[in-house]
């Protein structure tokens, strides 16, 4: 397509459609693999009950973490499509070398490209949408966007188990090559959505204005903090889920329903979070919710040391099900919280607070990965550890308004 095409050119359900499949493979990329942990360990020669592979998410995370502050502006200066092609070739790079690694290094480093590439497809989406819809349209495209993101931790892990049943973990990286080349074919029927007349300059220096004004911020830089303390637990439960069921509860071959599960809660916790903010507020709802999560934290902590770090899976899930719950709740208000001070350089912006809040929380999870001790305690120490220093960090940010409706002066 030349650049300018009119989008509409390209009907709104199949665009829409296109780009939730394009910023679900982040998504896929993670959860698709989980089941495999077990043949990554015997394949490269690590203990059955050893925490290294969970090194192959971590690495992803810290990949797609990087680049995004880095295709955001990329995307302004040559155009929405040509960036997001470059970024499926890295994601195919990434994933075909995965494919193929010989050692375990080179899976890790392949899964660092393969990260970079899906950071692409994520922010070039998200800056589509904005080109196309506004309002309402936009809500509601939006929607349909994250109902995709629920199905695909859903459905992911019972395909990787598939695909490995039918052949190895090697399968399951070829399935994620293949999706993609799928995504770089379909992607010819998407027209350029940012005209040329409304290209920007590549500037660091707007990115380190923004860079500047994130810090030097009150709320956002506090906010953005406790972004990073609750995606580093997320990002390790990400990554240990499979040892924490297979293993501590001894439920291996129910992990792919009991990962889609939780899921499952997730989704519907996101879904439920539309309806609270506009009944309640954005702020009510995440400094509720983040003492709700911590309130979870500590009876979860109290179960799994009250059982010698091994409880009952079945008082074990529910709470660790409201603690995802929350998580799901907190996240996207405490983003919407970080960038309300942000004006005029909004996109940039969400690159940073979206790199920065990723990657330091990727290296964070990474460190509490290390702490498996075949016992359910690290996570919920993680839980409560990460979540009682983002609620804190949350008072901070909002002083003597915490728990107010009202905008805080910035």
């Amino acid at each position: 397509m030349r650049v300018g095409t009119s989008p509409q050119q390209l009907g709104r359900v199949e665009f829409t459609i296109l780009m939730a499949f394009t910023m679900a493979g982040a998504a896929l990329g993670t959860d698709i693999i989980l089941p495999g942990f077990p043949q990554l360990r015997d394949a490269f020669g690590f203990a059955v009950d050893g925490t290294e592979v969970s090194a192959v998410v971590s690495a992803f995370l810290l990949g797609l973490a990087v680049a995004q502050v880095v295709y955001g502006p990329l995307a302004d200066r040559f155009g929405r499509v040509p960036v997001l092609r470059v970024a499926f070739g890295v994601y195919l790079l990434g994933a075909l070398a995965c494919t193929f690694a010989p050692s375990f290094e080179t899976l890790l480093i392949s899964r660092f490209i393969w990260g970079v590439g899906a950071a692409g497809p994520r922010v070039v989406a998200l800056a589509m949408i904005r080109d196309r819809f506004e309002g309402d349209r936009m809500a509601r495209a939006m929607s349909f966007i994250m109902a995709v993101f629920i199905l695909i931790p859903i459905v992911a892990p019972s395909l990787g188990s598939l695909l490995m049943a039918l052949g190895s973990w090697r399968w399951v990286f070829g399935f994620c090559a293949l999706f993609i080349i799928a995504m770089l074919l379909w992607s010819f029927r998407l027209p350029e959505t940012l005209k040329p007349e409304h290209r920007l300059p590549l500037s660091g220096r707007r990115v380190a204005q923004a860079v500047k004004l994130v810090v030097t911020n009150r709320t956002t830089a506090f906010y953005t903090l406790a972004l990073t303390c609750l995606f580093g637990v997320f990002f390790s439960y990400l990554a240990s889920s499979e040892i924490i069921i297979s293993d501590t509860f001894g439920l291996g071959d129910s992990f792919p329903v009991v990962f889609g599960g939780l899921a499952a809660v997730m989704g519907s916790a996101m879904l439920g979070n539309a309806w609270l903010v506009g009944r309640f507020g954005t702020r009510r709802v995440a400094h509720f919710a983040t003492m709700i999560y911590v309130g979870v934290a500590v009876a979860l902590t109290a179960v799994v040391v009250a059982g010698d770090g091994i409880p009952s899976f079945w008082v074990f899930a529910p709470l660790l099900a409201a603690n995802l719950a929350c998580h799901s709740v907190i996240i996207p208000n405490y983003n919407t919280i970080a960038m309300e001070p942000m004006g005029a350089i909004a996109g940039t912006a969400a690159a940073v607070i979206g790199a920065f809040s990723t990657g330091l929380g990727s290296l964070l999870g990474g460190m509490l990965d290390q702490m498996y001790d075949g016992t359910a305690l690290p996570i919920s120490l993680g839980f409560l550890g990460f979540g009682s220093l983002a609620a804190i960090l949350m008072f901070i940010a909002e002083g003597r308004r915490v728990f107010q409706p009202s905008r805080v002066p910035t």
